[in-house]
């Protein structure tokens, strides 16, 4: 047998259509909210000296947006900044570990050409018996 439409059905489907015609104007309106909620709240977050830039005007959304770009942009740089000079003097060594290192190098194990003349490694040893 073909399946039937009944009343039933399509008083169902019309009234889920209806739903969905009346509660997508509502849904949008919460997503313009948050929007410009968050937009707001970039606003506060650049502080005055971005908002100093245009005093006289109203800031649109997308000056705003494109402040806060920069903004992120300047931060990301200063922050890599900041990562490479604690790489640099981290991988700087300490005065005291320098005169250690000094200190550990004997001449019998150095490998420059004047100091092996001095090493008695090229000489017969001397030996008191």
């Amino acid at each position: 047998m073909a399946p039937t439409i009944t009343a039933a059905a399509t008083n169902a489907q019309e009234h889920l259509t209806l739903t969905h015609k009346l509660r997508k104007p509502l849904v949008e309106k919460l997503r313009r909210e948050r929007i410009n909620s968050s937009i707001e709240q970039l606003k506060s977050l650049l502080g005055p000296e971005f908002l100093k830039q245009q005093p006289e005007s109203k800031l649109e959304k997308a000056d705003i947006l494109e402040m806060t770009v920069c903004f992120m942009t300047q931060l990301l740089r200063q922050n890599q900044q900041q990562k490479r000079l604690l790489n640099h003097f981290n991988r700087q060594p300490s005065p005291a570990e320098t005169q250690l290192r000094e200190v550990d190098f004997s001449p019998l194990s150095s490998t420059d050409p004047a100091s092996k003349d001095k090493s008695p490694v090229g000489q017969s040893l001397w030996r008191p018996w």
